[in-house]
């Protein structure tokens, strides 16, 4: 079995993390993740006068997902909420001096956690609705969400998604998800994308099944 080998700024988060705990009465707060498919993290945050305030996580996962939890709650305190919007994976793996590849998508999670914060604190106090009909372009946002660990880039902007389909209310099978991606047999990165997409897709409600084939073209 191959060992994961961490940076010293990884470890030191791991062991001392920064952050940790839930805040009382927050001002924006989310959940993301499930403990069912290995990693979770839950964001609160308190806003003053369009600020980041405060901020804090709670993690169940592995020594990236708490690292990842504690740099981009570090990185989103003190920012103005729409700077905060604009942080990205890639900016909590610089500043941890790197990821695992098998381990970026710890750093995904972290910020989607950040970023789901600031649309419950924005729907809560500012009126403003995230709601969205679940369609191929959802779909294709949510699969953005998905590194292909090798490429260092999302399997979207890596093309590597040849077919996306998603069969809503009047189709033949509602809550389908018919997708084929584009996968070498020798990609040593296939299993860990295949799972991302299944985890990604199956948490929201509106899909029923998924049916990804893997093309070679």
């Amino acid at each position: 079995m191959a060992v994961i080998k961490y940076t010293d700024k990884v470890l030191e988060h791991f062991k001392n993390p920064h952050n940790v705990g839930e805040l009382e009465n927050p001002d924006g707060a989310a959940t993301v993740g499930s403990p069912a498919c290995g990693d979770q993290v839950s964001v609160f945050l308190k806003v003053e006068n369009d600020k980041i305030q405060d901020i804090s996580f709670l993690s169940y996962g592995c020594a990236s997902n708490i690292a990842t939890g504690s740099i981009v709650t570090d990185l989103a305190k003190g920012l103005p909420v729409e700077d905060a919007k604009k942080l990205t994976w890639k900016d909590a793996v610089d500043k941890l001096g790197g990821l695992p590849p098998v381990k970026v998508h710890c750093s995904v999670l972290a910020v989607d956690g950040l970023r789901a914060a600031i649309q419950d604190y924005e729907s809560k106090h500012l009126g403003i609705s995230h709601e969205r009909a679940v369609d191929e372009s959802f779909l294709l946002d949510e699969l953005k969400k998905v590194i292909h660990p090798g490429l260092g880039v999302n399997i979207i902007d890596a093309k590597l998604v040849k077919y996306l389909r998603f069969q809503g209310e009047g189709d033949e099978k509602p809550g389908l998800v018919e997708i084929e991606i584009s996968l070498e047999e020798t990609d040593p990165y296939r299993h860990n994308v295949l799972e991302e997409i299944h985890e990604h897709l199956e948490a929201i409600p509106q899909v029923q099944e998924i049916d990804a084939k893997v093309v070679e073209y």
